[in-house]
């Protein structure tokens, strides 16, 4: 892991000092709410549906095993609203999953960060100081600025890696943090990074992905597309470099966004963001980015060329742990002593929850936080707590939040492979579902965010309820079902192999669902945004729709087929005609609640 300096520990120190200047003079009065919204903004500080939540930033997804136990102790002895805010919250939503809405936990997001939801404004500085003892923050999670730079979980382990891709993404972190030219942009812009064959960053849905890869020549460089992104108008980012020298990717993407802050729209917040400006422009912003990028290589003189010794010396931090090597012996004789069907469970959760490392004495292995009970990605205080034990004992302090909402240990010995999996199974982290439908992705949606139009939460938990029989769910096979509260795609329903979008009608939830997206792994093929296979269903109706959709792949699929192939060799229809016969099975009624509310600051998230 990134090791920071003592110029990096002051940078944090001191603008957690700035926040609680700036709280305190808020609370006293001095500065009003409108002067302080922007400035808690620029520290991941949200006023949501009912109490403040905030984004830590976790870049490319790198967590010690001490900044999981200060997670820990914030959501212990922070993430507790007050009883008046509670009462409030719990008499207005009924239909939360099993119907206690949960606090004292954080929420692994799709971006790599973790939210809390429930922190009073008041102890909000508290939380800062404690962040900064473990060089965290929530600088730029919020706000239209360079966001969280995301990677591959597996960046730096992975078997199919070519690159190395956490040097770069930590020198992108430095360059991008608090510049104050790209500081005001017309909207968020969030950059991914990968390193290998597969991508598992999904780079093709962002404002920019980046892929490195090497030539011919066995030069490195970076493989540039711009103009991804989901929301309102998914879109597909554009290859606008096919190999860009590696030196030269911090002046290329100050081009990139350059061109962006100069054309992309501020009239119309729905149209803002880079991908609008690339689908309407076409070649013309490509001309555009190269010739800015052509006067920052010779009239500015390439101020941020990357040198070698730079490039070393961030490398450095990211050399693998010293662990002892185990013999070969010990591999193959690590089997535990198990019962016949503790032999079964092992089997698949060697399958789906471990994958093979660069190191063939090491394994990266999935804790899956996608259990009955919980919402997708939510971990107790105490379950933060087993993480960073588990990351200790077995993974050199290391831990990754994953693209999908869990945490990867990636430094675990094969010989110790049995021991991980009894002491994940007795924490409940050790369920053989990672990319099977159950592995889902699901916003907060209204249970929380005051931009959502329905409720995600209880949709997850609904379809998890019904798919709990292991020997279904690995006959199944492996499915990517997402599920947003609202247009913008926090879920990223968009790419679900199943997606789920929660709509507004007539200030009720209803729930659109779509077929066939994919975020461009090996799995899901070349990515493309799914398609609505209907009118909207009512919340009671979409647990048997998703039943009528697997129904109808199991009747008609061949042999060793998956979900997303049957899907594009069927076609729609079939699946479309399964769906509109559950609805009439099930009964067309809405949702009970109106909980279409919005706020300011959600609409700058």
């Amino acid at each position: 892991m990134y090791q920071y300096t003592d110029f990096d520990r002051q940078f944090v120190r001191a603008r957690a000092d700035q926040y609680r200047d700036q709280l305190e003079r808020n609370l006293a009065g001095t500065l009003t709410d409108d002067d302080f919204r922007p400035l808690r903004l620029q520290n991941g500080w949200y006023v949501q549906r009912y109490a403040p939540m905030l984004r830590v930033a976790v870049p490319y997804g790198e967590l010690a095993s001490n900044q999981l136990r200060v997670l820990a102790k914030i959501a212990r002895d922070y993430d507790q609203p007050s009883a008046e805010v509670y009462e409030k919250a719990q008499s207005t939503q009924a239909g939360f999953g099993t119907g206690k809405m949960p606090t004292g936990y954080g929420h692994f997001t799709t971006r790599q960060n973790v939210q809390f939801n429930w922190i009073p404004l008041d102890k909000s500085a508290d939380v800062m100081d404690l962040l900064a003892t473990v060089n965290m923050h929530g600088i730029q999670t919020s706000g239209n600025c360079i966001r969280n730079i995301t990677s591959d979980e597996r960046a730096g382990i992975a078997a199919d890696e070519l690159v190395d891709p956490r040097p770069f993404a930590e020198i992108m972190r430095q360059w991008s943090t608090l510049q104050p030219e790209f500081a005001f942009l017309p909207r968020k812009f969030k950059i991914a990074i990968s390193g290998a064959l597969e991508d598992r960053a999904a780079t093709h849905w962002h404002d920019v992905g980046l892929h490195v890869q090497r030539n011919a020549e066995g030069e490195i460089g970076f493989k540039v597309l711009v103009g991804g992104g989901m929301g309102r108008t998914p879109v597909i980012a554009s290859t606008i470099r096919d190999f860009l020298p590696w030196n030269q990717i911090l002046n290329f993407l100050e081009a990139v966004v350059r061109v962006y802050n100069r054309w992309g729209r501020r009239d119309n917040m729905y149209k803002a963001r880079i991908k609008i400006l690339v689908k309407a422009e076409g070649q013309r912003f490509i001309d555009e980015v190269e010739a800015e990028y052509q006067q920052i290589l010779t009239l500015d003189g390439a101020p941020h060329t990357i040198t070698q010794a730079e490039l070393d010396r961030v490398t450095a931090s990211f050399v693998p742990p010293a662990l002892s090597a185990p013999a070969q012996e010990a591999i193959k004789s690590a089997a535990p002593s198990l019962t016949a069907a503790q032999e079964i469970d092992y089997a698949r959760w060697l399958k789906q929850n471990v994958a093979e490392h660069k190191n063939p004495e090491l394994r990266a292995v999935t804790l899956s936080f996608k259990r009955l009970g919980y919402a997708p990605g939510d971990a107790t205080a105490e379950q933060l707590d087993i993480a960073a034990d588990l990351a200790d004992q077995f993974s050199a302090g290391e831990a990754r939040v994953s693209h999908d909402q869990n945490l990867v240990l990636p430094w675990v010995r094969a010989d110790q492979l049995p021991a991980l999996w009894q002491a994940a199974r007795q924490a409940g982290f050790a369920k053989s579902n990672i990319r099977l439908l159950t592995d889902m992705i699901a916003c907060p949606g209204g249970d929380f965010c005051a931009l959502a139009n329905a409720r995600s939460i209880p949709i997850a938990e609904a379809i998890s309820e019904r798919y709990q029989d292991m020997d279904e769910l690995h006959d199944l096979g492996e499915i990517d079902l997402h599920i947003s509260g609202c247009i913008n795609s926090c879920g990223h329903h968009h790419s679900g192999h199943i997606g789920i979008l929660g709509v507004d009608k007539d200030g009720r939830e209803w729930y659109q669902v779509s077929l066939g997206g994919s975020d461009g792994s090996t799995l899901s093929g070349t990515p493309v945004a799914g398609k609505v296979i209907g009118p909207s269903f009512a919340a009671a109706e979409v647990p048997d729709v998703v039943e009528a959709l697997l129904d109808t792949y199991r009747e008609l699929r061949q042999s060793g087929e998956t979900f997303i192939s049957a899907v594009r060799r069927i076609g729609a229809q079939p699946f479309k005609d399964a769906a509109n016969r559950a609805r009439s099975e099930t009964g067309n009624g809405a949702a009970p609640h109106n909980i279409h509310l919005k706020t300011a600051d959600a609409l700058t998230d």
